[in-house]
Parts: C-alpha cells; structure tokens; sequence
C-alpha cells in the first residue's frame, strides 16, 4: 500500500483552521507547498447517510454554551496577535456542503487555493454567509470561474460522491477536529500542534524515510475513545 503524503485537513467553519491556515501561508509557506490539503466539515443528512452506507463515520460532539463563549475570546486574541482583522460570522442557517463542495470544483478547475483564500477572508474577516449559494457565486466571480457548476456544486450528485470519498478520507484518517495534520502515523490536532507538525516534516525530509512497515509497527494503540470534542479542533 503506497505512503499516504503529510496532510492537513480544513474546514471554513472553524477559526481555528482560519489561523492555521493564515500560519501556513504567513510563516510555512513551504510546508504549505508540500501537504496535501483536504476538507473537513459537518455533513448533512443525506451526506451522513450516504457515508454510513459507505463504512465511513463522522465524530461529533455538540458544543457546550460556555465552551463558545470562550472561543469568542479566544479567537479575538488570537486574531489581535496576528494583526488580522476578524468579524465573528452569523450562521443563521449552516449548510457547510456549500462551500466546501465547492472547493473540490474549484480544485478541479485549478483555484483551489485561490478559492480557500476567498471563502476564509468572506467568512473571518467579512462576516458572510458561506452557506449561502450566492456569496460562493459572488466568489467564483471574482476569481474569474464561471460560477455554474460551483455555486450549486451541493446539488450535483456527481459532486456529491466526490464529498463522500473526501468524508472516507476524514473517516479513515480518524480525523475528529480541525485542524488536523497528519504525516504518515503522527497526528497533530490543534492549532498550537502545527509547529509540531511543521517540525516532525522538516526532520523527517532530512533523513531517510522509514519504510512504512517500521512505522506502522510504531504506530500507537488506541485503547478507548473519549469525548472528541467540538469539530472546530482547539475549540
């Protein structure tokens, strides 16, 4: 079985991937340039459905009102010690396959990145409704894509399977939280983990690669499952 490559796993919805991914582009913009980048957000129905019947799982745990209030804060420091500006979005009606559907059809017309910048500075730094179909059209436009195809990409079932196998890969890597980082058996979950993460990658290219028997054969047991936590990852 071939290597899986180092990853991270993001999601429009969490501030947190929000910073994580300004760090990658700010600080690691050559780790950013080396991992595989990959979606992670709260099915719908129908998507949760459809992941079942395909063996996969999605982790999820509601969270608590003082848990969010403290994310309020923790956030709006956070942001203040980056220089960024930061408005907190108002979700009235999440439906997170919107945009995160639309990722993959930006990726596959080539402005995946163009299109992650694009839907982070609408949500964290504009205020806007991501779930909306007409603020991923607005998007599009501005990228120069057509934005038939993108917009309503949560309609399409063709695109709704590719959001399947991209929740298998969520599934299969036991991603519970973002962000989320992964190279071959080492995990790092959080914001303050992607040091660590940037760290073990740069060793690892400094050295020869462990066959992935032996790092299998190191890989950690997993002895009970607790509470995962709330899908936003250090939060």
């Amino acid at each position: 079985m071939a290597k899986k490559p180092p990853r991270w796993y993001f999601s429009f919805r969490s501030p947190y991937s929000w910073l994580a991914y300004r760090d990658l582009m700010d600080t690691y913009p050559d780790v950013a340039n080396r991992i595989d980048w990959r979606p992670f957000w709260e099915p719908d129905p129908l998507m949760r459905k459809r992941l079942g019947s395909a063996g996969g799982v999605f982790p999820y745990v509601a969270m608590s009102r003082e848990k969010h209030y403290y994310i309020l804060q923790d956030v709006r420091r956070l942001a203040a010690e980056r220089g960024l500006s930061f408005t907190w979005p108002v979700d009235r009606e999440p439906h997170w396959e919107v945009a995160h559907l639309g990722y993959l059809v930006a990726e596959e017309r080539g402005y995946g990145r163009d299109y992650i910048a694009e839907v982070y500075r609408a949500r964290w730094e504009r205020g806007l409704d991501i779930s909306d179909p007409e603020t991923i059209a607005s998007i599009a436009t501005d990228l120069g894509l057509e934005p038939h195809g993108l917009a309503d990409a949560w309609e399409r079932p063709a695109i709704r399977e590719r959001g399947v196998a991209a929740l298998l890969d969520v599934s299969s890597d036991g991603v519970f939280g973002v962000p989320f980082f992964a190279r071959g058996f080492d995990k790092f979950w959080g914001l303050d983990r992607l040091p660590g993460f940037v760290a073990a990658l740069r060793d690892a290219e400094a050295r020869p690669l462990v066959s992935a028997g032996a790092e299998s054969a190191h890989a950690p047991a997993l002895a009970s499952v607790g509470d995962f936590g709330h899908a936003g990852g250090c939060g």
